[in-house]
């Protein structure tokens, strides 16, 4: 996983930022920045971190706020339960997020991208910092890339990638604990890679792809592999939000002392410090225009703003805004675009609150036994039917059984009260017997299922059938 000796040049519009000229791979070395935007997006790292870590250990109702048991089917979201049968509820969620992220894309263009992409939060927020603290700021780093291996440097590089692995096992085992909570984590660990192999196996693949994603690959997933950041000029247009440069006051560039000599003719504000490319973690130059490559990450902007601070010119360079408002031209909020994937998000969301909404806390269906739809024994007829219960409270819970039939009909029910747990769930016999002569037949009856939990009842209506009553 060796990388060529870091080339310096101008970056390409045309070529990526971390692919020297023959081929080979540039290891990108961002330069440390100050600056507003810096400092919300390690704000921003923090907080969703924090919020990844603590899903699996804050209890909602007694339970995990998120515990995706996929092996037995259960899944326990901020207190409510669902089981298999809510999957179509998913329907809802990923075309919310879809329409979302296009809505976004349209109106804020990537700041996704450089905000809260987990491949942004953990690269910047966790692995950026551990390879500053173990080689320096960039110009030890670049200094480092051609200097021989010498037994600091070997030292250094082992613990840095010591590192490196002991938090991909983190990530990858907060990621396990979803799926298994963190006291099944707790259990796994403590039992040994042989009484849960599965787990096991599943933590150390997703720990090395970590490994391999962050202390090599990096930003080559952002502008390779993710499809993301390839669809952004279908959903952008020029009234989106971008990081650009402002060329009407920076061009013509040059060098400050250039600039300030008498003879020398009019210049931009913009220096040619360069100070925008080397902070940038894909490696090009704002200058050369929007980008595929662009995560707006706002590190330019913070450069720039920097050093425009230092010759005592306006900040805003590189800033935030539309192509139309670089240009000069005016920006429009509102547009068709935006509208359509406005509505659509609405509609998503809509319709993932209403399937949210119609979650109910049991389940109750009757079924009609399978074969003969009755049967007729010593002058009675017979009707059999299976009533299937599911607990889908987050406590155990009763359930009452009852029928309303006419006063000539008779009902066994073996098992009138069902306590179940928590997604547990059950099946019920039910007899309905009616004399022939002596009761209208078919007829209709009502199975009613009332829950001690949530105090809801559940109402079916079923069909008796059997041999006409005579003279009907």
């Amino acid at each position: 996983m060796a990388t060529a000796p870091h080339q310096e040049g101008p970056p390409r519009i045309d070529q990526l930022g971390s692919i020297n000229a023959d081929g080979s791979r540039r290891a990108i070395h961002p330069s440390d920045v100050r600056g507003r935007f810096i400092t919300w997006r390690r704000v921003a790292f923090a907080v969703l971190i924090a919020i990844y870590v603590a899903l699996p250990l804050v209890q909602v109702g007694g339970r995990p706020a998120i515990h995706l048991d996929v092996e037995a089917r259960r899944f326990f979201l901020f207190g409510a339960t669902y089981n298999a049968q809510d999957f179509w509820r998913v329907l809802f969620l990923l075309t919310a997020t879809g329409f979302g992220l296009l809505f976004i894309t349209a109106w804020l263009g990537r700041v996704w991208c450089g905000w809260a992409c987990p491949q942004t939060v953990f690269l910047e927020g966790v692995y950026r910092p551990l390879e500053r603290f173990f080689d320096g700021p960039r110009e030890r780093r670049l200094r480092l890339e051609g200097a021989p291996w010498t037994p600091g440097r070997v030292a250094r590089a082992v613990a840095k990638h010591g590192a490196y692995v002991g938090v991909s096992l983190l990530i990858a085992h907060a990621a396990l604990s979803l799926f298994v909570s963190a006291g099944g984590l707790v259990s796994m660990v403590a039992g040994g890679p042989g009484a849960s192999p599965v787990a096991f196996t599943w933590a150390m693949a997703v720990s090395g792809a970590l490994y391999f994603n962050f202390a090599w690959f990096r930003e080559q997933l952002c502008v390779v592999v993710c499809p993301y950041g390839r669809l952004q000029s279908a959903m952008q247009d020029d009234h989106s939000l971008i990081v650009g440069y402002d060329a009407r006051r920076g061009e013509p560039r040059g060098r400050l002392l250039k600039a300030l000599a008498k003879e020398a003719p009019a210049r931009g504000d913009c220096v040619d410090c360069r100070k925008c490319v080397t902070a940038c973690p894909t490696g090009i130059d704002i200058r050369n225009g929007l980008q595929m490559e662009c995560l707006a990450c706002a590190q330019c902007i913070d450069a720039c703003d920097e050093v425009m601070d230092r010759v005592g010119r306006p900040r805003g360079l590189i800033r935030y805004d539309s192509l139309n408002g670089l240009a000069g031209k005016p920006r429009r909020m509102w547009r068709p675009r935006l509208a359509l994937y406005g509505a659509l998000l609405l509609v998503s969301v809509v319709g993932l609150v209403w399937s949210l909404a119609k979650r109910v806390p049991f389940e109750a269906n009757l079924l009609r036994f399978q074969g003969m739809p009755y049967l007729v024994e010593e002058g009675r007829v017979r009707n059999q039917f299976e009533l299937h219960l599911v607990n889908k409270n987050p406590e155990p819970s009763t359930f009452t059984i009852t029928v309303q039939v006419p006063a000539s009909v008779q009902t066994v029910i073996p098992q009138a009260e069902v306590r179940l747990a928590s997604l547990e769930n059950f099946r019920v016999p039910l007899f309905v017997l009616a004399a022939q002569g002596q009761t209208e037949i078919p007829f209709t009856f009502i199975v009613e299922v009332t829950d001690s939990a949530s105090r809801e009842v559940k109402r079916m209506e079923a069909r008796f059938l059997g041999p006409p009553t005579q003279g009907h």
